[in-house]
């Protein structure tokens, strides 16, 4: 004997699946699992174990040490505090650029506020923008190679400003180039005018013997 079918409602087509079988379904894992999978092999474990140290070098032991591997870090950094000090620390006392709350944040939208700060600090502090992390790489765990990039791009700038915020291992991070940025006074500028309007006036007397007009064969004269 057949299931019945309350009345109004509508049989499903052979071969698919009843709306109560799709509202049931677990997530779809295909090219998205792929990706991540991808994403996740770019996360190193040994950098990992470097930029911890950096961290508690620069902070100090009370933001303790997280678990090691991608989640144990995230969890680590996932509420955004341990981030705020550390940008903090590279800031003399009087100009910390966020400020950080006291209890740490336990709601979601304010944990991510606080990440947000830190991204924003450090961007001002010149990192930039292709080696800041997304929000939610770090608060999903969506790509953790991403905020070790970030990490890294701030403890390289921290080397080069040598301002005496940096506290650890000078060899733990490289140096960024230093930008060759030179300066000409006004005499030099004036003369380097003078010399390019001699260039352009190096022509004169010139003629256009010989010269053809555009379209015509050239005349050789033996």
């Amino acid at each position: 004997m057949g299931l019945e079918v309350p009345p109004g409602a509508s049989c499903p087509e052979p071969g698919l699946p009843s709306p109560a079988t799709m509202a049931n379904k677990g997530p779809s894992f295909g090219l998205s699992r792929d990706v991540q999978a991808k994403i996740e092999k770019k996360y190193d474990d040994e950098l990992e174990e470097r930029l911890v140290e950096w961290v508690v070098a620069q902070c100090g032991p009370e933001v303790g040490r997280p678990e090691r591997g991608r989640l144990g870090f995230q969890v680590w950094l996932k509420n955004g505090i341990v981030l705020s000090k550390l940008v903090n620390s590279l800031y003399p006392s009087g100009s910390k650029p966020v400020k950080i709350p006291d209890p740490p944040p336990t709601m979601v939208f304010k944990q991510m506020e606080q990440i947000a700060q830190f991204l924003k600090a450090a961007e001002d502090y010149g990192v930039v923008k292709t080696d800041i992390f997304q929000t939610v790489d770090l608060f999903e765990a969506k790509d953790m190679a991403a905020v070790q990039r970030t990490l890294v791009a701030l403890g390289s700038l921290a080397v080069t400003k040598d301002d005496g915020q940096y506290r650890g291992d000078p060899s733990w991070f490289m140096k960024k180039a230093q930008e060759n940025k030179r300066d000409f006074s006004d005499s030099q500028l004036k003369q380097g005018k003078n010399v390019i309007g001699l260039q352009m006036g190096s022509n004169q007397g010139a003629s256009q013997a010989g010269m053809t007009g555009y379209g015509r064969p050239r005349q050789i004269i033996s």
